[in-house]
């Protein structure tokens, strides 16, 4: 298959509504086998339309077209959700259970009770407001032109000098950085302000006391709460941040500076982070020839999605920042995007992306799209944990005398990433708790609750982050509320997998490839176990993942 070959049926109000009225038509004769079939089909063809549009636009967010296609698929979904929810209404209400489970399992109709919690039609020109202000958002991180080095960069491009062996090279760097955000500090803090104040009014006419348990169930999380996240958050402040701590402060005096700043977290490795051997071309061609090596199952499916040109990996002008996974129901292909700078992110955003690429491959054969991914913190594990199970091949990316220091600098990344991870959770469970706060509030709050979860984080001269402004480039607060936790959890999963891998590579590979034809067919603690993993919300478990990594980092 080829990615130019997709081209979905663009849909519209008046195509959705005879769909739907067949489909209505199907329940009304009691013919519940069609009417089920019918509605996924035409699930998979809004979905494989709606992820292109927004792939385009990710694309290139300048282009006139594709923003107005963008536009246009803002505007037509709380529609098509609203047509989704009255299907999953009625099959609750009006069938019975044990018949719709016989079609689509018993986990499904448990998603479809949390969803119908999540809409009504009083919140559908909301909706629409809201993607037009995560829009903007990309947009502006997208438009940066920094001058540097002589070089015009975006924002990923100028990645590369953030972690340059130079101090001064990485101070100026963050300085051209966050001298961007501060040009544009007035706008982002005034969408974020319109963002918490809109999921707010949502919530309030949904019935919810704020946007928080609303945003858990759009999550779909039904297997564990706010209290549990909560005492997760603790664990890590508890056995994560001094260990954290001390691995900072081993990194300041091997590098023998006075105070480790904000421009020097990033340089992990006091040699120099271990790069890519090579750019685009050599990456891409190197990665078939490890999962070669790793299973015939990865090597078959990655070559499927080079040669059929599921991959857009090379960093552009106006392409939007970052890196996801999204997916085409109706041909059962994904398509992962990302901006390759030259860094050791390259290896680690392809590596993470492909086991969100690789898990729904496996699961595209699960008999309904609720299943096609699973709930998100259960979708990093499979990105996590590929990230880990490539350390065997990592000399072919980044050279042999490479290999070893990149294994280490990227344990220390997965362990310095947790505190950071609970502290952007944190922060959006006070806003959407207090939506009214000021601006200055919010900024206050970010900064107080980093001092806890990251106390060694000291800015320096760069005083736009200094005001608690650094949430302004975590684009999850903006797009994806409530999400970022679900990295944390992952990776407590995906340490997990990593130990079991030193000692048997082959089971833990096989493990990890049957969690990751299991799709969505379970909730996340299910999942879990099935793949002969702790919860980490079990007592222990973070613990013995820390420790585990702590006894190689030691060793």
């Amino acid at each position: 298959m080829k990615f130019e070959s997709i081209k979905p049926r663009k849909p519209s109000r008046g195509s959705l509504t005879a769909q739907y009225a067949e489909i209505n038509a199907l329940l009304d004769q009691k013919a519940l086998s069609h009417a089920m079939q019918a509605w996924d089909n035409a699930r998979r063809a809004y979905e494989s339309w709606s992820a292109l549009t927004y792939l385009h636009f990710a694309q290139d967010t300048t282009n006139a077209d594709y923003k107005a296609e963008r536009e246009y698929a803002d505007a037509l979904s709380p529609f098509a959700i609203e047509m989704n929810t009255n299907v999953k209404k009625r099959l609750l209400s009006e069938c019975n259970h044990a018949d719709v489970e016989k079609h689509v399992g018993a986990h499904a109709v448990r998603l479809w009770e949390c969803d119908v919690t999540t809409f009504a039609p009083e919140i559908a020109a909301d909706l629409e407001a809201e993607s037009k202000l995560e829009a903007r958002y990309t947009e502006i991180l997208a438009s940066a032109k920094i001058e540097f080095d002589g070089k015009t960069h975006n924002l990923a491009g100028l990645a590369p000098y953030t972690e340059s062996l130079n101090r001064g090279v990485r101070h100026a760097a963050e300085t051209a950085r966050w001298a961007f955000f501060a040009e544009h500090a007035e706008e982002l803090d005034d969408i974020y302000d319109r963002l918490v104040k809109l999921r707010h009014t949502m919530a309030i006419k949904l019935g919810y006391k704020n946007y928080t348990p609303l945003a858990y169930r759009k999550m779909r999380r039904v297997d564990y709460d706010a209290g549990d996240v909560a005492h997760y958050r603790t664990e890590v402040l508890e056995y994560v941040t001094p260990l954290v701590a001390r691995l900072v402060d081993e990194r300041r005096r091997a590098n023998g500076w006075e105070t480790i700043h904000y421009w020097d977290e990033k340089l992990i490795d006091p040699a120099g982070n271990p790069k890519p051997a090579g750019g685009h071309d050599y990456l891409v061609a190197q990665a078939q020839i490890m999962f070669d090596n790793m299973d015939k199952r990865l090597a078959h499916f990655y070559k499927s999605m080079n040669d059929g040109g599921f991959m857009d990996l090379k960093n552009r002008p106006t392409k939007a920042g970052g890196g996801f996974c999204t997916s085409f129901p109706t041909d059962g292909m994904p398509f992962i995007f990302a901006n390759f700078n030259g860094t050791h992110g390259d290896i680690n955003v392809f590596t993470h992306e492909m086991g969100h690429a690789f898990q729904n491959y496996e699961s595209r054969h699960q008999p309904n799209i609720d299943y096609l991914w699973p709930t998100m913190e259960s979708a990093e594990i499979h990105s996590m944990s590929l990230e880990f199970l490539t350390y065997p091949q990592m000399d072919l990316l980044v050279g042999p005398d490479a290999a070893d220091r990149f294994r280490r600098m990227h344990l220390i990344g997965a362990l310095e990433f947790l505190p950071y991870g609970v502290l952007v959770d944190h922060f959006q469970h006070d806003i959407y708790a207090n939506p009214d706060m000021s601006q200055a509030e919010r900024r206050a709050t970010w900064r107080r609750l980093e001092q806890i979860y990251m106390p060694w984080r000291d800015y320096g001269d760069l005083s736009h982050p200094e005001t608690g402004a650094r949430f302004h480039a975590q684009g999850h607060i903006f797009g994806s509320p409530f999400y970022y936790i679900d990295y944390t959890l992952a990776q407590c999963c995906a340490l997990q997998f990593w130990a079991k891998s030193q000692e048997d590579y082959k089971a833990s590979l096989d493990a990890y490839v049957k969690l990751c034809a299991l799709g969505g067919s379970a909730p996340f603690l299910s999942l879990v176990e099935s793949a002969g993993l702790i919860s980490p919300f079990a007592p222990g478990a973070l613990l013995t993942a820390v420790n585990t990594a702590n006894a190689v980092l030691m060793a």
